[in-house]
């Protein structure tokens, strides 16, 4: 069996290489992976080339000196400014983490000393949901996209069908490259996430081992310290790109809203569509981050519930004579013990962490103690990810609600005015 089971963990650990590998070379090819001054230099040419110059030459080509009423001033320039910097941040920020770290380092998949087994699986799985993720939305947006300037060349043709259509081909190339730099950027924290979450997860599991409380404090102090390098390596990433996709947004109201003239998808389907990109990558990061914080402050409660069955099952077998059977889960189960029933509902993230009912240690004083003082530092010490301070969460992600409704409102008052007679 032993002979069976090395080679199985052998192809195991080649097909998370060859999946980190492909993962690195899909962001190489993006230009992230800067490691040297020459792949930097490069990847920085391509980046002012196809995301600003590219784009440029397309604006200049495509004027329409006869279709005013499909073309609102500047708009092109201003949706080419915010959708270059979002993508100038990804590629600056999530560049600076790859040469610093490399990938393995960066997406935390080398934390576990010697049991990195039990995760591969898991590994390879949320690698490939980074993919499905990226596809999806990039395919939806960039269907948009085409639809966009397909019209735009049927309206306001005036010029030959050849400069049409490398204008055409021009636009999407310069659109799929600074979108792809964005999403990818977002969708590589979003992977940190989930990577990080099959840790969280995966304490409940550690509890369920005899072992010394130590060692539970001390996996606990891995956790923490682990989020305290991600928040400190992506805080700047969220904080700018967050920053910049509400100024971009509000720009967009405003000047949607006070403009007199007609808003069709030739001259407002750009911002609608950056606006649509923006929103994705934003979501993707909080929702990324909002997990972590919520596993971290999920398991002060499942270290309480530990707790009570380990001492609940202890008493009743000191008291009854019974030692336990890891043998026949159903007969290792104290007649008292109370069933769990776990949700999958994100509400309920401490249940997302599996415990067993069926532990049972050596009852004292000491080690009674021992417990209580690990509930209390967990308890003391949830964590979560932050952005200089402030713990991204949900009480956090309302409030940003409720400040961005804050700003449309006010952009609205201002521009919207409804006259009576």
């Amino acid at each position: 069996m032993a002979h069976v089971q090395v080679p199985l963990l052998e192809d195991r650990d080649a097909e998370l290489d060859k999946s980190l590998k492909s993962l690195e070379a899909f962001l190489g090819l993006l230009g992230f992976c800067q490691y040297t001054w020459l792949r930097a230099t490069l990847s920085w040419i391509a980046f002012i080339l196809l995301a600003v110059g590219l784009p440029l030459l397309a604006i200049e080509f495509s004027r329409c000196s006869g279709c005013e009423r499909y073309e609102i001033q500047d708009f092109e320039l201003e949706i080419l400014v915010f959708r270059a910097l979002v993508a100038a941040v990804s590629l600056l920020c999530v560049s600076g983490t790859l040469r610093k770290y490399g990938v393995r380092r960066a997406l935390f998949v080398d934390r576990c000393h010697g049991h990195l087994a039990q995760f591969r699986e898991q590994y390879i799985q949320k690698i490939r949901v980074f993919y499905c993720l990226l596809a999806s939305w990039f395919g939806v947006c960039f269907l948009l996209k085409m639809a966009r300037e397909l019209t735009r060349v049927l309206y306001i043709h005036q010029y030959s069908w050849w400069l049409a259509a490398i204008t055409f081909f021009s636009c999407l190339l310069s659109w799929a490259y600074s979108t792809l730099v964005f999403l990818a950027g977002c969708g590589l924290f979003n992977l940190v996430g989930n990577l990080q979450v099959i840790h969280f997860e995966n304490y409940g599991k550690v509890l369920e081992r005899d072992l010394d409380v130590s060692v539970y404090i001390e996996e606990h102090m891995h956790l923490r310290h682990d989020l305290s390098k991600i928040s400190h390596r992506f805080r700047v990433f969220l904080l700018l790109e967050f920053l910049i996709v509400t100024a971009c947004q509000f720009v967009s109201l405003l000047r949607t809203t006070e403009n007199h003239g007609i808003i069709n998808l030739i001259n407002g389907g750009d911002f609608a569509l950056l606006s649509i990109v923006q929103l994705v990558g934003v979501v993707l990061c909080l929702t990324a981050a909002a997990k972590i914080s919520h596993r971290a402050q999920s398991l002060g409660s499942v270290a309480s519930r530990w707790h009570a069955m380990v001492t609940c099952n202890s008493n009743d077998a000191l008291g009854s004579g019974y030692l336990g059977n890891s043998e026949n889960p159903e007969l290792s189960r104290p007649a008292g013990s109370l069933p769990v029933n776990y949700s999958e509902s994100d509400l309920e993230s401490s249940d997302l962490i599996p415990l067993s009912t069926n532990v049972v240690l050596s009852s004292s004083a000491s080690s009674y103690h021992k417990r209580q003082a690990f509930v209390t530092y967990v308890q003391s010490n949830t964590g979560g990810f932050t952005i200089f301070g402030w713990m991204v969460d949900r009480m956090l992600i309302n409030t940003i609600f409720f400040i961005e409704l804050s700003l449309v409102f006010f952009v609205l008052g201002k521009t919207i005015t409804i006259t009576t007679r």
